[in-house]
């Protein structure tokens, strides 16, 4: 009814005129004779109101036509479509309507190539990024087998850059998997302790070379998650506190009940963030204005971090005090029951 509504008033003018013509009809047949004009008054009337009904009736169907029409012409703008369309509006409408239909077929087209373009350029990506692993296993392999014969100043660059290496293919897989519709999260019980002992297992040599204090405040706690996704999360935010430490670095985690979740929180004794950056942190690409180390920043941990968190569930809180150290707290629901999930 509503949009009956709107059909009608585009007609109102000529509703009006339509009106105005019956009821001057009626004035010349009153004054030309009354006693004909009160008798037929009431057939007058309710030709009229019938009149005026069938108009409207017949210019709303009409509309609502030429409304599903358009609709479906915009859906598929085919051919087809537009002559239907075509024959649904009037004569100095159909340019316009041809013209809009050439236009979206060419904006189809275009689209549907640029997605293919973004597809091949996607598969690429993840193709060089597994093909890139293997050099990447072979020199894990040749650190592990041949640790003790190589210098130590070889070994310590060699495991620098493989740490490196492995901490850019991954942020480029997991965000190649967060475009993805398809993902492959594999929810389970994980002891946040383990995870969080092999990640500072993997970053040793970053850790050492700044000299980093590590402490650890929790026991065995599990939560119900996606292993590897929380590792990511994880590394991301431990790369950030490596990234940006200052002097005499510490790290710490602390793992505890918070109400109805579970907070583990991660703090470090860096350079921190300026209050005005906090809000814009998780942003795509933010770096900020704190201090040269951000210069050669991409922006892309926290903010493929905050995506892997909604992936999982998960919340992140971070607080921080500028010069004076940062901290991201991890907020993970508390799984009760069998059914052991969070959704």
């Amino acid at each position: 009814m509503k949009h009956d509504h709107t059909f009608l008033f585009q007609y109102m003018p000529w509703l009006l005129l339509l009106l105005g013509v019956d009821a001057s009809a009626s004035l010349l047949l009153w004054l030309a004779e009354a006693e004909a004009f009160y008798a037929m008054s009431l057939l007058i009337l309710l030709g009229t109101l019938f009149l005026f009904c069938s108009v409207c009736l017949l210019l709303c169907r009409t509309e609502r036509r030429k409304n599903q029409m358009f609709l479906s012409f915009l859906s598929s703008p085919d051919e087809y479509q537009e002559e239907l369309l075509c024959k649904a509006v009037g004569p100095a409408q159909r340019s316009s309507v041809r013209l809009l239909g050439a236009l979206l077929r060419e904006n189809k087209d275009t689209c549907a190539r640029l997605t293919r373009q973004l597809d091949d350029y996607e598969e690429y990506v993840e193709s060089w990024a597994h093909e890139i692993k293997t050099p990447l296993s072979l020199l894990t392999l040749l650190l592990d087998n041949r640790r003790d014969e190589l210098p130590a100043a070889i070994r310590f660059k060699l495991d620098y850059i493989r740490s490196h290496m492995q901490e850019h293919i991954d942020q480029m897989l997991f965000f190649a998997r967060l475009k993805s519709p398809r993902k492959d999260h594999r929810f389970a019980s994980v002891c946040v302790r383990a995870c969080v002992e092999d990640l500072l297992e993997d970053y040793e040599p970053l850790l050492e070379e700044k000299r980093f204090k590590i402490r650890c405040r929790f026991c065995s706690e599990t939560v119900y998650s996606d292993e590897k996704s929380l590792k990511f999360l994880l590394a991301q935010i431990i790369s950030n506190s490596v990234k940006y430490s200052g002097e005499a670095p510490e790290l710490s985690f602390d793992f505890s009940p918070k109400n109805d979740r579970l907070i583990l929180s991660i703090r470090d004794n860096g350079i921190g963030v300026r209050q005005c950056d906090l809000p814009y942190i998780f942003e795509k690409g933010f770096t900020g204005d704190s201090g040269d180390g951000r210069k050669k920043a991409t922006g892309m941990g926290l903010y493929l971090a905050r995506e892997t968190a909604k992936e999982l569930n998960l919340t992140l809180d971070a607080q921080t005090e500028w010069g004076n150290g940062f901290q991201m707290q991890i907020s993970f629901p508390v799984v009760r029951g069998s059914a052991r999930t969070p959704f």
